[in-house]
């Protein structure tokens, strides 16, 4: 039978999800993938979730829930759902770093969190996901988001306020350790195709870093060029499948299989200049590393916000792959450039080894631009 329920369509960074409060939602979690896939009209194999509020990207394929805090020390609860498009598939096993954007001002709008501040507000939000803090910092007027703002971010035309986004403690969530398999460089074996170098880190999200060179690309395609090489983009995702059983996401290259979202796999290569999508370009002495990253079976047409603060993590850890691809000058306590499909990225990383002699993530920081598009009912 067909369902109403209460919901907000907003735009976080790049990405773009339906909101829920989960007081809205069945008190049984169980019957929520089923609401969530017709919702955004999936499975679809057209890929274009016309019959529900997807796009047929996996940036514009997700849904966020918002309550009460579970924990002592957070505002409210959040967490993220990755809706696959083709298949009958909701995944929880990361965080959307972009939809985190959008947390904070939903829940002071929508009066989760009452204020008459007018200036700034930090608002603690526990991810569920990954059971890391995160505080959002963003300025309100009259007890309301000053959506309107200066900021541009590259992959979203127009400019809006700022939300200044501190991961805290972001190792290990999804693993449990910042270093999975306790080294910085391991071997990945991918039957009919070799031996392939990898480093795999764990900060905000899991992420696998590979160099574009030994796939054979130069690191500044675009998407749509990536994914035309289909022999490509199944050495990717095996390279994904294989990382995702050596981090211990998976016990099984099959089980693996169902994991869509984690671990991201990132392609990465020193600067180097690029056309981006918007058909200008970026120079290469204009950042410090290249990245492209393959996100639910796509390559991101920006980057997975959680993503880039892993890639920002690893790149400060000596001796990583990202880290010996990037340009190390005025790197080491500075935000690092990372230059992507739709521009340069800033993300900040304070990273550090432990008495222990141990990397250890602190924090990882990034702005971004939100808005909401439109609240009310949506039908599933």
């Amino acid at each position: 039978m067909k369902q109403r329920l209460r919901a907000v369509w907003m735009r976080g960074g790049t990405s773009k999800a339906l909101i829920f409060h989960s007081k809205d939602l069945p008190n049984d979690k169980s019957q929520w993938d089923a609401l969530f896939l017709k919702a955004m009209g999936s499975p679809d194999r057209y890929g274009r979730q016309l019959n529900g509020m997807g796009g047929g990207m996996s940036s514009l394929s997700k849904v966020c829930v918002v309550g009460p805090p579970s924990v002592d020390n957070a505002d409210v609860d959040y967490t993220f759902a990755q809706i696959q498009i083709d298949t009958a598939i909701v995944d929880y096993s990361g965080n959307c770093g972009n939809m985190s954007s959008a947390i904070g001002p939903f829940a002071v709008d929508e009066g989760l969190i009452p204020t008459t501040t007018n200036g700034e507000v930090c608002i603690r939000i526990h991810n569920t996901n990954t059971k890391k803090i995160i505080h959002s910092r963003f300025h309100v007027i009259n007890g309301s988001f000053e959506e309107e703002g200066n900021l541009a971010i590259p992959g979203v035309d127009g400019t809006g306020s700022p939300v200044q986004l501190d991961f805290l403690n972001p190792g290990g969530a999804s693993t449990k350790y910042l270093l999975p398999t306790q080294k910085v460089i391991d071997t990945l074996n991918i039957p009919q195709h070799g031996p392939f170098q990898a480093s795999m880190v764990d900060a905000a999200n899991a992420c696998v870093f590979i160099r574009a060179v030994d796939v054979g690309l130069k690191g500044n395609e675009l998407p749509d060029e990536i994914e035309a090489r289909s022999e490509l983009m199944h050495l990717l995702s095996q390279l994904r499948l294989h990382a995702s059983v050596s981090m211990g996401i998976a016990s099984t290259l099959e089980e693996a299989e169902h994991i869509k979202m984690i671990p991201f796999l990132v392609l990465v290569s020193s600067p180097q200049s690029s056309l981006t999508l918007d058909g200008q370009g970026v120079k290469k002495e204009d950042a410090h590393l290249s990245v492209r990253a393959l996100s639910n079976g796509q390559i991101h047409r920006a980057l997975p916000l959680t993503g880039a603060l892993c890639t920002a993590v690893a790149a400060s850890i000596d001796g990583s792959i990202a880290n010996q691809c990037s340009i190390q000058s005025n790197l080491k306590g500075h935000p690092i450039k990372l230059a992507m499909p739709s521009g340069i990225l800033q993300v900040g990383a304070t990273v550090k080894l432990n008495e222990h002699n141990q990397w250890h993530a602190q924090s990882g920081s990034f702005f971004r631009t939100t808005r909401r598009l439109f609240d009310g009912f949506v039908y599933a």
